[in-house]
């Protein structure tokens, strides 16, 4: 098992939703927290509410991932004052969803420089010093449904996710011989930010019929707390597949073991999808 207690851990995204929620919990298992996201003022409010509840926050920036000089500046920074990492979880993303018609170049770049890139490069500022510290540790990368699914609109999404979800699989061997374990994380619907922030590239959100299938959407969508104890519980057994809800288990065994239903279950998902939010 790996244990958090005594450990530093590294957490991108820890400003709101999955990100902020694993940082307490993690800092609550007795954890050390290294901690960054783009929004410099939430971000500080996660570090105050760690620290007044007791939790130790060793450094933490405000930065694009998708830089990787800025992020190569903080790994820098903060090997210099505390030595390497244990834990490095990769939570921060972004979400655009679209047909391949109303989605824009920029649609697409941004969905890779964020979501693949940039956890490539904090993998790079940060895995190779755990390497060389010869502790072993733990990498978490959190890809989505959409990395193992061919969800409809989710095109440029699932290029970041699915790429994220390969970069995964071999760490997952290249790394077994530094002692460092790789979970991948495969969420479902999440009541975070992302929910009502995600990009429906040509999509009316004012239609009824959308908006009722985004609020159908976030009711059905477990809470970032209950996200993140899975995530935590999924390092500390080790897990290599690590799913926040029964459902999206559910779905890539059937997908492994039933391949026909699979596909006529998103044929049919996607006709539907497709008509309720009037894509083309």
């Amino acid at each position: 098992m790996t244990r958090l207690s005594g450990t530093t851990c590294l957490i991108t995204g820890a400003a709101s939703g999955i990100g902020r929620a694993t940082a307490l919990a993690a800092a609550e298992r007795g954890a050390s927290l290294v901690l960054t996201d783009i929004a410099a003022d939430a971000l500080q409010r996660t570090v105050d509410e760690i620290r007044a509840l007791g939790g130790t926050v060793h450094a933490a920036e405000a930065l694009d991932i998708s830089d990787h000089e800025a992020v190569q500046r903080f790994a820098d920074a903060v090997h210099a004052e505390h030595g390497s990492v244990d834990v490095v979880m990769n939570v921060a993303g972004v979400s655009a969803w679209g047909s391949v018609t109303s989605l824009r170049h920029e649609h697409w770049q941004r969905m890779v420089d964020i979501n693949l890139m940039g956890p490539i490069h904090v993998i790079e500022s940060f895995v190779p010093p755990m390497i060389e510290a010869g502790r072993g540790g733990h990498l978490v990368n959190v890809s989505s449904a959409a990395g193992l699914f061919g969800l409809p609109l989710h095109a440029a999404y699932s290029a970041s996710k699915f790429g994220l979800r390969g970069v995964s699989e071999v760490l997952r061997f290249d790394l077994r011989q530094h002692r460092i374990r790789v979970s991948l994380v495969c969420p479902g619907a999440v009541a975070t930010p992302l929910v009502q922030s995600v990009d429906l590239v040509g999509v009316d959100r004012s239609n009824p019929r959308v908006d009722r299938e985004i609020n159908r959407f976030a009711r059905h969508a477990v809470s970032p707390e209950r996200a993140a104890a899975a995530i935590l519980r999924g390092v500390e057994r080790n897990r290599e597949m690590v799913f926040t809800s029964p459902d999206i288990r559910f779905g890539y065994l059937a997908q492994r073991y039933f391949p026909f239903g699979y596909d006529v279950v998103m044929r049919l998902l996607s006709r539907r999808v497709f008509a309720v939010f009037g894509a083309r």
